[in-house]
């Protein structure tokens, strides 16, 4: 464990603290608007006390000088604990995303007491060995090389690369809204700051200590992925299914690495069912 000075994480949250607890856990260099205030609002309407917060270098939450981070995937576990504390929340149904989804895996091991339900978005299996499993497109890794030549510091030079960088990840068979897109991340970049301090998320380490006890895990699990998800391809959302006892699957047609509105409907669904089932 680090012995940095405790990070204060921001968080929100919608619907009746009465409810079950929902915890959203978002990926790399991802604020906690990336978890839709619409689709947050959903998960409430269906009946949960649905907290979203942003990780530490993104939105308002603690930053640290861009290139090494002083902090773990086991810290960003424990802030997720955090986070429910600060909410006076002792258990709670936990949803994560893409490295959101690694991140959420891990609290679900180390904090297994604290975890009802866990749902694995757009993710792959943590500490087990996927060289075998396809992996990120040909297309995507040529466009995430560009990201090296953007100047983090610029505002329109990251804007337009997060435009570019949600279109390379977006549903092959829904609309992708640019002008939608492009507004929402000047709205989260102003927020946030800028993004050059998220860029820490890449470089951080940790969880080794649960490498290979995936199988370990008892909070039921449900998986959700896109069946073209250019970053972790669908395979790797299959092979945690058949990793964790009694997982069950959600497959996303023509999804990407995204939350599409078109697709909250069935998701939503999902989730809520996920929570209700025992």
């Amino acid at each position: 464990m680090t012995t940095i000075e405790r990070p204060k994480i921001v968080s929100e949250a919608f619907g009746d603290p009465a409810n079950p607890p929902l915890l959203l856990i978002m990926g790399s260099m991802a604020s906690m608007l990336w978890w839709p205030e619409a689709l947050c609002r959903k998960l409430a309407d269906g009946g949960l006390f649905v907290i979203r917060y942003d990780n530490r270098d993104t939105g308002r939450s603690t930053k640290y000088p861009p290139g090494e981070p002083p902090y773990t995937f086991d810290d960003m576990a424990d802030d997720a604990m955090r986070v429910l504390d600060d909410h006076g929340v002792g258990k709670a149904h936990v949803v994560g995303m893409s490295m959101g989804g690694m991140i959420a895996q891990l609290v679900g091991l180390k904090h297994r007491s604290r975890v009802a339900s866990l749902t694995v978005i757009s993710s792959s299996p943590l500490g087990i060995d996927t060289s075998h499993l396809p992996q990120t497109s040909d297309a995507y890794v040529k466009h995430s090389a560009d990201g090296a030549k953007v100047d983090w510091s610029d505002r329109g030079q990251v804007v337009d690369f997060m435009v570019k960088d949600t279109r390379a990840i977006a549903s092959t068979v829904q609309p992708f809204d640019e002008a939608g897109m492009r507004a929402f991340i000047e709205q989260d970049y102003d927020r946030s700051g800028g993004l050059l301090n998220a860029t820490n998320h890449f470089m951080v380490k940790g969880g080794d200590a649960w490498k290979g006890r995936l199988r370990e895990m008892t909070a039921p699990l449900l998986v959700i992925h896109g069946t073209t998800d250019p970053i972790f391809p669908v395979e790797h959302g299959e092979a945690l299914t058949e990793t964790v006892a009694g997982a069950k699957i959600l497959r996303i047609e023509g999804g990407g690495h995204e939350l599409h509105p078109d697709d909250w409907a069935v998701m939503v669904a999902a989730i809520v069912d996920h929570t209700q089932a025992d």
